[in-house]
């Protein structure tokens, strides 16, 4: 991974409480499981950047090597990596998900 990527993966991380790189982007996602955690931040009512991974490869094996994750979509809320989309669902699904925003101080629809 070049610094430039590792910059710019640390720059997002770090000036977006909720951040997600995913394939495609919140208006179009690209595959199933994006699309399933746009769904879920949108549902919980919480802003969040998304960047996509598919515009630019060096950025998609960045943020894999970054996170030594291998799939895409990858969520970080307020720097933390949480997880791809089946933590996130299960989080959700727990109500864990709307309980960490709220500790975080990141407004959300709690009862989602």
């Amino acid at each position: 991974m070049t610094d430039s990527i590792k910059q710019t993966i640390q720059q997002d991380i770090d000036s977006n409480p909720v951040m997600l790189f995913m394939k495609g982007d919140a208006d179009f996602p690209q595959c199933g499981f994006s699309a399933r955690v746009v769904q879920i931040l949108q549902h919980v009512g919480v802003p969040f950047k998304a960047a996509n991974v598919l515009a630019d490869a060096a950025l998609r094996q960045g943020i894999k090597d970054y996170s030594n994750w291998p799939t895409i979509p990858q969520l970080y809320i307020k720097g933390e990596f949480i997880g791809g989309c089946d933590i996130v669902t299960e989080m959700y699904q727990t109500g864990e998900l709307q309980k960490l925003l709220q500790e975080k101080n990141i407004a959300c629809n709690a009862s989602a």
